[in-house]
């Protein structure tokens, strides 16, 4: 099961938008728990912890492998989620078209030019919808951290005090970002008025 890519595909569908910084920062959360489950990484208190190098057979969960803070202290989940999430939806975006996943759409109005990418019919959109529409716990509190689920808590079957953790940790980076957003549409629009003002 691939966490990150499931919640990649999920949010290309045509019907939804979403922030890439929101979608970025919830990729690095959602690779945090592959990397967990695949045995690659444990976490002590908010740290990842790395284990014995291996590989996943995931281009983009190996690269996320290889950059993990190996000396102690080791990395806070906060810290990767920054670090590792810069401009990550775009690498999963050029991941998805590399394999065949997605396709770039073409308007009628400019035929040769290619528009967003969406994903193709293929077993993994399936499976990635399907375990969406299901509400699998994780995918659903991720896909809620970036607006595409109405939820904005975990949900409460969750038990594992790792998938918890991390979740809260990608909730509240989001929470941040957008607080960032919102300063800088309050600066822009102050500025814009002392422009006018002159």
């Amino acid at each position: 099961m691939n966490t990150a890519r499931d919640l990649a595909i999920v949010a290309l569908e045509p019907s939804r938008s979403v922030e890439q910084g929101d979608l970025s920062l919830a990729l690095a959360g959602a690779e945090v728990l592959d990397l967990v489950a695949a045995g690659a990484l444990t976490l002590d208190d908010d740290r990842l912890v790395p284990g014995p190098k291996s590989a996943t057979g995931d281009r983009l969960l190996d690269e996320a492998t290889a950059s993990l803070v190996r000396q102690e202290p080791f990395e806070t989940i906060e810290d990767w989620l920054w670090r590792r999430g810069r401009e990550l939806s775009s690498a999963y975006v050029d991941d998805l078209e590399k394999i065949g996943l997605t396709a770039r759409r073409r308007g009628p109005r400019f035929p040769l030019r290619s528009g967003r990418a969406v994903p193709v019919e293929s077993p993994a959109r399936s499976r990635a919808e399907e375990r969406r529409a299901s509400g699998e716990p994780v995918l659903t509190a991720l896909a809620a951290a970036v607006g595409i689920e109405d939820e904005t808590a975990p949900p409460e079957n969750l038990t594992d005090d790792t998938v918890t953790t991390v979740l809260a940790a990608v909730g509240h980076a989001v929470m941040e970002l957008e607080a960032v957003r919102q300063r800088r549409s309050i600066e822009d629009a102050a500025f814009d008025n002392v422009w006018r003002g002159f």
